[in-house]
């Protein structure tokens, strides 16, 4: 049958999260309603990464196979004539046999953004943690630094019975800008709230809450009451997928 790949972007703030769930108003459900509204028929998906509630996504993919060949161009006009706003799709292109969204998937990247501003912004509360106090950015950038690599980050993540926390993270980076601090991560896969714990445990360095080297007894120990802090997820997007 033949493959499309589906990149879209959304607000997660109205949603619980990607994935379907009963009674619940998510980006999975909507973007598969929408599918069986304009195809006549609801095709299994498969998504790159299953975003938490209240987390967004500028570069999300989903990948999906249909019995005959669609029109990208008119079936992305289609749904977005139904999503919108809050979900965009950019293209549907026709892939290879086999594509997974997931499974082909090499590396996802992060983007999580805090504001050191006095005063909130309105605007950008959706988008932004604010936290409103000076942070010690040098000392973020070590703990950044301590978690590339492949590592067992069971102490940053909800773990799953059976399944496994081995993570290499290729990119970790604070990007200070004036009030704006922007975080940069790149891995391979991420497990449950990997992401946030690990912003959580710089912004508590950052505050002199605990000390810069304490992702290293974390990490080794893989105890996951020494993370105190979870950012919120609304400061979070997904960026990118690369294949």
């Amino acid at each position: 049958m033949p493959s499309y790949r589906l990149d879209l972007a959304y607000d997660g703030s109205g949603f619980r999260g990607y994935a379907r769930q009963n009674g619940q108003r998510t980006i999975q459900g909507e973007l598969e309603s929408a599918l069986e509204t304009v195809l006549g028929t609801l095709p299994a998906t498969s998504v790159a990464g299953r975003t938490d509630a209240g987390v967004h996504a500028r570069g999300q993919v989903v990948s999906f196979e249909v019995q005959e060949d669609i029109d990208g161009a008119h079936l992305a006009r289609s749904l977005n004539g139904i999503l919108g706003p809050e979900i965009a799709i950019s293209a549907v292109t026709r892939v290879d046999d086999g594509f997974s969204a997931r499974f082909s998937a090499r590396s996802r990247r992060y983007r999580y953004l805090i504001s050191l501003a006095p005063a909130g912004d309105p605007l950008t509360r959706n988008q932004v943690w604010h936290v409103g106090r000076p942070l010690d950015i040098g000392a973020m950038q070590s703990v950044a630094g301590a978690a590339l690599g492949e590592h067992d980050f069971s102490a940053f993540c909800r773990s799953v019975e059976g399944r496994s926390n081995v993570r290499r993270v290729e990119e970790a980076w604070w990007d200070p800008d004036g009030e704006w601090l922007t975080f940069w991560i790149r891995a391979n896969a991420f497990c449950h709230q990997m992401v946030r714990s690990l912003v959580g445990l710089c912004y508590d360095v950052g505050r002199g809450f605990i000390g810069v080297d304490s992702i290293t007894v974390i990490i080794e120990t893989g105890d996951r009451s020494r993370v105190v802090t979870v950012a919120p997820p609304h400061g979070l997007t997904l960026w990118e997928v690369g294949y």
